[in-house]
């Protein structure tokens, strides 16, 4: 019988799929829990590791030169999290991946997804929709910083995801749009004083 939370992990992550390719997808998969700080891919590594988050949150963050955290993504329940520099790059991720809290993913090879999909040409067409997600996300992020103030960014944050501001600490918030903390404070005074007006 076919697990449920593995199935919707490959329907989602691989539009399109045949039915026919979970079996094979499905035995491959294994459920994994990540404590809170625990580490999912450090920097510098090579990681073909793809997960879905079935509950938690990931933290994908650079550290400068002078040992400063900026994070550059979060990624939260019903969400796939990779290094993009290992997938789409074949490179060592510049990034280090980890829970922020308590999180339990299903995790797969990708190397092994791209042999399993490879052997039936029928299943190119999920893999291409992958890649182009995950170019589309990348996208995103980028655009948001060109065509968005950071108010609008915050704003559209918590409109994604209204519990982030309980989950997520201010200094990790702020570094994720690209301000300070103290930026933040103002850019939520703002907000509060326009809803009290």
């Amino acid at each position: 019988m076919l697990d449920a939370a593995k199935t919707a992990f490959y329907i989602n992550l691989f539009k399109g799929l045949d039915p026919a390719a979970l079996p094979g997808l499905i035995s491959a998969t294994r459920q994994r829990v990540l404590e809170p700080g625990e580490i999912f891919i450090r920097e510098g590594e090579n990681s073909p590791r793809l997960a879905y988050i079935n509950e938690g949150m990931i933290r994908c963050y650079h550290v400068n030169e002078k040992g400063i955290e900026t994070t550059v993504l979060l990624r939260w329940e019903q969400q796939i999290i990779a290094s993009y520099d290992s997938i789409l790059l074949q490179q060592p991720s510049r990034f280090t991946y980890h829970a922020l809290e308590k999180t339990s993913i299903l995790e797969i090879d990708y190397n092994l997804i791209q042999q399993l999909l490879a052997n039936n040409p029928a299943f190119e067409q999920a893999r291409y929709q992958f890649v182009l997600d995950m170019l589309a996300q990348s996208l995103e992020r980028i655009e948001s910083f060109v065509l968005q103030t950071p108010e609008e960014r915050y704003l559209q944050l918590i409109a994604d995801k209204p519990d982030l501001l309980q989950r997520v600490p201010d200094k990790h918030l702020a570094t994720l749009l690209g301000i300070t903390p103290v930026s933040l404070s103002r850019i939520r005074k703002r907000i509060i004083t326009k809803h009290t007006r």
